[in-house]
């Protein structure tokens, strides 16, 4: 049986606990929260080196990026009413009293914690957010969508891991992706943070050692093919969605124990 569009929430982090400031509608949502123990500033790459399109139509998806390379997809849907369901006040008002899972992203939570098809979540909980949201409208023959949505401190991301192709779209706040395609594995420690990797790996990489890299900003989507190698840095309190594309095989072999690095709670 196929896998039905599910949400596996990352509501990663503290910022639902936190008590609340007084919010208008306010670009960040009520979601950037400056302070005492804030980690260092993060910065966006100096060049994004992945392409932007907004005029992709479906052919030319397929033909050039469905199974080749990354694209950042701009202007394809219009989430306006799920932005502003993800507000930081709107979140606390409609799911406050909710329990949710907080997860990591290492070597040692791999067996379980970034299993990314099947949660410990009440998924028919959130259903009234999930329902607003819509996914890009290209898909891949054979494929079910199945949803991942997380809110993240930022300094927080996943390190290095690979699955099957997907989107990531950004609600509120910024994401730092890095990339390698399939046949070239990235030179990372998996229980080490992205940020630790950026700080003491990133700066002694060869230009042609460095993967391909790019903030994705509120409203955009990132597709990434398969098995591509990826890693993320949420630069801001980010809110994000991702819509991973799978087949009843993968959702089989995830289900099973494996040594094979799959998604964590950077969505992707």
């Amino acid at each position: 049986m196929a896998l039905e569009a599910r949400p596996l929430l990352w509501l990663a982090l503290w910022t639902l606990a936190v008590p609340a400031r007084s919010f208008g509608k306010d670009a960040d949502g009520g979601w950037r929260r400056p302070g005492p123990g804030a980690p260092a500033a993060v910065t966006e790459e100096e060049h994004c080196t992945v392409e932007r399109r907004a005029d992709l139509s479906y052919a030319e998806f397929v033909q050039r990026y469905a199974f080749s390379r990354p694209v950042i997809l701009q202007g394809l849907t219009d989430n306006s009413r799920f932005r502003d369901l993800c507000t930081r006040q709107r979140l606390l008002a409609s799911f406050g009293d909710s329990v949710v899972r907080l997860s990591t992203a290492n070597t040692y939570s791999y067996q379980k914690d970034t299993l990314y098809f099947f949660g410990d979540n009440n998924f028919t909980e959130w259903a009234s957010l999930f329902r607003h949201y819509s996914p890009p409208p290209f898909s891949l023959l054979g494929t079910t969508p199945a949803y991942s949505f997380g809110i993240a401190g930022a300094g927080s991301g996943v390190p290095f891991h690979w699955h099957g192709p997907g989107f990531s779209e950004v609600i509120y706040g910024r994401k730092r992706w890095f990339l390698y395609p399939p046949e070239k594995t990235p030179e990372f420690h998996p229980n080490k943070t992205t940020l630790a990797w950026l700080r003491d790996t990133y700066p002694a990489l060869t230009p042609s050692a460095r993967p391909l890299e790019c903030t994705i900003q509120a409203g955009e989507v990132l597709y990434f093919p398969d098995r591509w190698w990826h890693a993320t840095l949420n630069l801001d309190t980010s809110v994000f969605i991702s819509t991973f594309l799978g087949t009843e095989v993968m959702a089989a072999a995830s289900a099973q124990p494996t040594s094979a690095p799959l998604s964590g709670p950077g969505g992707g």
